[in-house]
């Protein structure tokens, strides 16, 4: 019996080689059903598998993460990408617990290791209805590769969709609803469900592209050569990127990603006069909160409150000077534009120069 214990013991406080580690991380990409959760927890794993292995270890435990937690502070990351590798960190250790790789009070201890808090949220980037109209405009229509694009920019700026859900929309999702055409049963991130009302104005930018390339069944964008044939079975999301970039810098905005227009698309709505539930229902976000965040209704630059505040800012001597200077200059031209009618008003004076009232005085 107590042979079997310290067998045990033993098994519990061995520290995970590389082989098993690997074997934990690929149990933790196949639950992922995101490609973009699967593409950031394979970096981030891959990264503390690296720095894990790049010195001998007792026990991948508690006072191991923190450590790792403490190194990712250190290179000045942001909060978010830290939540995010530690999230992914302790993913693996619950593969390792339930491959019996790691005891249950280790991976108790490694799931108190809290994320850090983010101070203050970072300022998004959103596109005016002006600035809307011109990425639009900067899309040249004529070829089979413009059609694609601007049905492509329709789709993301009028009914945020976003890169994932663009590049893995199939055709027949696109059906009528209430005499309104919609994409039916859209499976976004999370696997929810949600319906996208489409706009007119991005329905016929779809016809358009559908017509022109003929296609009838399955991905509802497809990638084209340079030659302009169109080939394969639909695209990935670095073409959304591409697009979004070429056609942002013709229309002279600097630092677009396809996800501003899904932000975009938020705000627009709201300043439209549409209600915050039914815009929650349109991006298929979880929690209204998230909703406000992306809409930014927590604080307009363009109406600042700060620019209420009359003051000014007392000007130095020179500065001063200079607007004297300026000023008698001003008179000094105005003088000589009115000098004739001036001239006519001087006062005379004596031979002496006193004034007429010095001159009569009476001799003492």
């Amino acid at each position: 019996m107590n042979q079997s214990n310290r067998r045990r013991t033993r098994r519990r406080r061995k520290s995970p080689t590389l082989p098993e580690l690997e074997q934990a991380k690929v149990g933790v990409l196949n639950s992922l059903r995101s490609l973009q959760s699967r593409r950031s927890y394979g970096r981030a794993i891959e990264e503390f598998i690296v720095w894990y292995c790049s010195e001998p270890r007792l026990a991948l435990n508690r006072t191991v993460v923190l450590c790792y937690r403490l190194r990712l502070e250190n290179m000045r990351l942001a909060a978010s990408t830290i939540n995010v590798r530690l999230a992914a960190v302790r993913r693996l250790a619950t593969e390792a617990a339930d491959s019996g790789l790691l005891s249950p009070d280790l991976i108790a201890g490694i799931r108190r290791v809290r994320g850090v808090k983010q101070l203050g949220r970072r300022m998004g980037n959103w596109l005016t209805p002006s600035e809307g109209q011109r990425l639009l405009s900067a899309v040249t229509a004529d070829t089979l590769r413009g059609k694609r694009d601007a049905a492509m920019l329709a789709l993301l700026l009028g009914c945020g969709l976003r890169r994932s859900e663009l590049v893995e929309l199939d055709v027949d999702r696109i059906q009528q609803r209430e005499q309104h055409w919609v994409i039916l049963d859209l499976i976004g991130k999370g696997g929810r469900v949600r319906t996208v009302p489409m706009p007119s104005w991005v329905k016929d930018a779809v016809d358009e592209w559908v017509c022109s390339a003929g296609i009838t069944e399955g991905r509802l964008f497809r990638a084209i050569r340079k030659n302009g044939v169109m080939w394969g079975h639909g695209l990935t999301q670095n073409v959304v990127w591409y697009v979004v970039k070429q056609c942002a810098k013709r229309a002279g905005i600097q630092k677009l990603s396809p996800h501003d227009l899904r932000r975009s698309c938020a705000r627009m709505c709201h300043e439209a006069g549409g209600e915050l539930e039914q815009i929650q229902f349109l991006l298929g976000h979880a929690s209204v909160l998230t909703t406000e965040r992306y809409i930014g209704c927590k604080q307009q630059l363009a109406r600042a409150v700060n620019d209420r505040i009359q003051l000014c800012v007392v000007r130095s001597r020179t500065q001063d000077l200079a607007a004297n200077t300026r000023w008698t200059g001003e008179r000094a031209v105005d003088a000589v534009l009115r000098g004739p009618a001036k001239a006519e008003r001087k006062p005379t004076t004596g031979a002496t120069g006193a004034s007429p009232l010095q001159s009569h005085r009476p001799d003492s």
